[in-house]
């Protein structure tokens, strides 16, 4: 179903484009030609192009060093639940903004790269100041919109969930014991919901 493009690797092998990687139990799916909304079934329909992109993660990268997935959640963060980039669009993304000299990885304990702006990326934005103010409106704007809906707190902790789930199994060293203790927990989650 899903073709896999090989546009150069992504985060623990990953590949940008399209495709899917099976990780014990679970399938995490990946698109880099589009990004969706949260919950949005009528069609995919891109939140950023890869330019405004490429300058929403330098911006928040600016605020703090961060790593991948600190983006990630952060701009879920923003749009209340209602849009959170995927690992196979921001990690080559970073990786873009590392070859173009606009972020540089920093010491970091652990496996993460942690990213830094740089002083050609301040450039960069304080070149794209008014774009880049339009841009982080967007996002909150997606917020407010999800807000209104109601449903944005039970969202947003199901995207909680996928991502601490995708973080753990990321690294592909998950033993069955750490797979079983996952399926219990999601398993129990689901049981107090049907019981409420």
């Amino acid at each position: 179903m899903f073709g896999r493009q090989h546009r150069g690797p992504g985060p623990h092998g990953l590949h940008a484009g399209r495709g899917r990687r099976q990780w014990g139990p679970f399938t995490v799916e990946w698109d880099i030609a589009g990004e969706a909304p949260r919950g949005g079934g009528r069609g995919r329909r891109r939140i950023f192009t890869g330019d405004e992109l490429r300058l929403v993660l330098l911006a928040l990268i600016a605020d703090q060093p961060r790593h991948g997935y600190d983006l990630i959640r952060e701009i879920e963060e923003r749009t209340g639940g209602a849009y959170a980039p995927s690992p196979g669009v921001v990690y080559p993304t970073l990786t873009l903004l590392a070859e173009m000299d606009h972020i540089a990885e920093q010491a970091a304990e652990g496996a993460k790269k942690l990213y830094a702006i740089t002083a050609a990326g301040q450039a960069h934005l304080e070149e794209h100041a008014e774009q880049v103010t339009l841009l982080m409106g967007r996002l909150a704007e997606l917020g407010t919109q999800r807000e209104q809906s109601g449903r944005s707190p039970v969202r947003r902790a199901m995207g909680n969930l996928k991502m601490a789930v995708m973080q753990r199994l990321g690294d592909g060293d998950a033993d069955q014991e750490t797979l079983d203790a996952i399926v219990d927990i999601i398993d129990a989650a689901a049981r107090k919901v049907e019981r409420l």
